[in-house]
């Protein structure tokens, strides 16, 4: 009777017990990593040609940095990744250097459609806009669907009636407008056809920040104007969870920007986040596997954060606006292959 009472208690120990430790080990194991943060941002896959005037150059510098030093400030003072990734994009959103916000691309209309998401990696809870012709920064809008609704994704006119029920910042179309837009917008109508694929300086620009707080979360927000010239309510990969944005506490966070079509395709960002967690990569092994090895060269690149704060910013065209900044001290900008190391 005892021998059978040791053995049932023996048996109740390796069924009961021992998984609760060992699942207890991974907790453990996966724990958020506190007291620390990371934050990368880019401006896009289309750069400034290698040749530009210096001043170009630096103005793209300057605003880098600029964003980037708002972005560790705000994260080095308590403040969550998603706020911070909210932040950075709307400074991106206003700037009229980049393709998204004031400053975006014209569509074949003549006119500005503006796509954005975004994701927080401590619930998976996202929102996205697609379409949307005169909010301000549709970044916010997009953090109003994840929060005030139940949906993932509005777009065109039901996302501009949410808009005016949630009373956020609304502009003209026109607002949108800048010289240097139109001017590659008349460029194009030069030179392409209705059914040709667009040339590399048209088919991307995008803006996006990623996110690492000092309480262990993870957030991805990311924000377009989309490719010049685009027809019939085109959207790319920016207002697509899963292919521009994705974030989760338990693996990464990623922003994309290149030809939308190719990251909706492989799913980009969401499939760094599975190679980690199934195949057990790094962020830079599975991203560097997405970037040099499913797509093909010059569609574009991505940035990217770990929950361990591994930070990565992988691109195969000719360049990528990009900056990073952690708790360690490193603080960085880049355009094409080097990067410059800045103490802001």
């Amino acid at each position: 009777m005892l021998v059978t009472m040791l053995k049932m208690l023996l048996i109740a120990l390796v069924v009961v017990i021992v998984p609760l430790l060992l699942s207890g080990c991974q907790a453990a194991a996966r724990a958020p990593v506190t007291g620390k943060y990371a934050i990368v941002l880019h401006g896009g896959a289309g750069v400034l040609s290698k040749t530009a005037p210096p001043q170009d150059v630096a103005a793209y510098e300057a605003a880098l940095t600029a964003a980037l030093k708002k972005g560790q400030d705000f994260l080095a003072s308590g403040g969550t990744a998603l706020d911070a990734v909210e932040l950075v994009v709307r400074q991106f959103e206003d700037d009229p250097l980049f393709n998204a916000g004031k400053g975006a691309v014209f569509t074949a209309q003549g006119t500005h459609e503006l796509d954005s998401s975004i994701m927080n990696g401590a619930t998976l809870a996202c929102g996205a806009v697609a379409g949307v012709t005169t909010v301000k920064n549709p970044i916010s809008l997009a953090r109003r669907v994840m929060e005030q609704t139940h949906h993932v994704l509005l777009a065109s006119a039901g996302a501009e009636q949410f808009a005016t029920e949630q009373s956020v910042e609304r502009v003209p179309n026109s607002y949108f407008d800048t010289d240097r837009r139109r001017k590659s917008w008349e460029e194009w109508k030069k030179e392409q056809s209705s059914n040709a694929p667009p040339a590399p300086g048209y088919a991307y620009g995008t803006v996006g920040c990623v996110a690492l707080d000092t309480h262990g979360n993870l957030a991805a927000g990311t924000s377009t104007g989309g490719m010049t010239g685009k027809r019939w309510g085109r959207m790319g990969d920016s207002p697509i969870v899963g292919a521009g944005t994705y974030a989760n506490n338990e693996s990464c966070a990623i922003s994309c920007t290149g030809t939308g079509e190719e990251f909706i395709r492989h799913g980009v960002a969401k499939t760094i986040s599975d190679r980690m967690l199934l195949a057990g990569e790094s962020l830079r092994e599975a991203s560097d596997h997405v970037v040099f090895k499913t797509l093909k060269p010059d569609d574009g690149g991505l940035i990217g954060v770990s929950r361990t704060g591994e930070m990565v910013a992988p691109y195969n065209s000719e360049g990528m606006f990009r900056g990073m900044a952690d708790s360690n001290g490193r603080f960085e900008i880049g355009i094409w292959d080097t990067v410059k190391n800045i103490k802001p």
